[in-house]
């Protein structure tokens, strides 16, 4: 049985349903024989809500316009359109902001089932650029709504609501609490672009999630040189007591010449540099040790 479970959550771009299989497959292997198979895996996929009509707009500007820097302009089109999407118009039923919440929910009733015991076994979260606000989004609407505050959208407006369809039950308290973040245990943040979305609001407004246990670290891991990645403790006092910001160099290697300045493939160079796969095993290692 295993004894923690790694979710990934994506970021903005066009993006394949098997991205997180090279992340995973260098967990098992960081974590050798011995503790390998005591860590379950899971993955957030939330592009395919978003990715049908961008790549319609995308083909119709790319065969009838004459423009340069095509996949710069790919890549800005498809992040950008899933940044607008999941905010505009979040509020109503069925919204790309629920329905991203919803797979999140999906994945984490699935690391409550491999381990059913007691409160369930420890998660980490590994969330990568506009993940990081869907991911942090979720565990504060679901934070607020056990506290009895009001959600305006997203899945925990209505947790009953949404269960019922999606899942043709109600949720045990077990699993409302565990879905709630309750064994969430740390957070490792990529090309974290929380700040953009917060930017426009007083500091005073500026609130991060609560530790959800007691054991829990997050890790905001970001490049200097990548403009959509940010530190997070300059935005409140809250985030300063709660995050530890910590800059590297992604990408290195061989097209590490390339991510000295800022590219598309800086952004998305994270999760295969060793900086951050690094810090990424000591966690789980830590909780299964």
């Amino acid at each position: 049985m295993p004894q923690v479970a790694l979710i990934t959550v994506h970021g903005m771009g066009e993006t394949p349903r098997d991205y997180a299989a090279g992340v995973f497959g260098e967990m098992r292997t960081r974590l050798g024989p011995a503790l390998r198979e005591r860590a379950a895996f899971y993955s957030v996929y939330y592009q395919d809500i978003l990715q049908k009509n961008e790549q319609t707009v995308w083909a119709r500007v790319d065969a009838g316009s004459k423009v340069h820097y095509d996949q710069l302009r790919k890549f800005m089109l498809f992040g950008f359109a899933d940044a607008a999407g999941l905010e505009n118009r979040k509020e109503d039923p069925g919204s790309v902001y629920e329905l991203a919440q919803g797979q999140i929910a999906r994945a984490l009733l699935a690391a409550s089932a491999a381990n059913p015991v007691d409160a369930g076994m420890p998660v980490v979260f590994l969330a990568h650029s506009l993940g990081c606000q869907v991911l942090s989004s979720y565990i504060y609407d679901a934070q607020k709504a056990l506290g009895g505050g009001r959600v305006e959208a997203g899945i925990w407006r209505d947790i009953d609501a949404w269960s019922r369809p999606a899942l043709g039950r109600l949720l045990s308290e077990r699993e409302r609490l565990y879905l709630a973040g309750g064994a969430c245990a740390g957070m490792v943040t990529t090309g974290c672009n929380i700040p953009i979305f917060v930017a426009a609001h007083k500091e005073m407004h500026i609130k991060p999630i609560a530790p959800p246990t007691a054991m829990f670290r997050w890790l905001n891991l970001y490049d200097p040189d990548d403009v959509l990645g940010w530190p997070l403790q300059p935005l409140s006092e809250g985030y300063r007591v709660l995050v530890e910001d910590r800059a590297i160099n992604a990408g290195q290697g061989a097209v590490g010449w390339m991510l000295k300045s800022w590219n598309p493939l800086s952004h998305n160079g994270y999760w295969q540099d060793k900086e951050v796969l690094e810090p990424l095993a000591a966690m789980l290692r830590r909780l299964v040790s």
